[in-house]
């Protein structure tokens, strides 16, 4: 496998420190946006940080591909019929919804395909 993609090498480094045995971390990408830090996408599961909680807490979540009921790419479009530079993915879990903001369409799109590759 090729080494992974990253933003932030601590975001890396909180990724790899809780990698399971046979674990590799695909890609790790920082977030935008009120309460998400940020989303490692691995060989097992899509771990998400959320940064929402009061005080100084947050929680790491992972979910398994195998709990995802469907993955979504949100844009916005404007006025003149260019996407902006953002781009939101959307993560169904069961009955919750997880929405992580990127700079950048192309990371969207990467974890995206890759979160529909593994959970097909």
């Amino acid at each position: 496998m090729t080494a992974p993609i990253y933003d932030s090498k601590g975001q890396l480094q909180q990724i790899e420190s809780g990698l399971l045995e046979g674990e590799q971390i695909i890609a790790v990408y920082d977030a935008v946006g009120a309460g998400t830090g940020f989303i490692g996408l691995t060989t097992r599961r899509v771990i998400i940080q959320d940064k929402s909680f009061a005080g100084k807490r947050f929680a790491i979540t992972s979910i398994p591909y195998s709990k995802v009921s469907s993955v979504s790419v949100v844009s916005n479009k404007s006025w003149a019929g260019q996407f902006f530079s953002t781009g939101t993915i959307a993560i169904n879990v069961g009955t919750h919804t997880y929405e992580v903001e990127f700079r950048g369409s192309e990371k969207t799109q990467h974890v995206h395909n890759v979160i529909l590759h593994y959970a097909s």
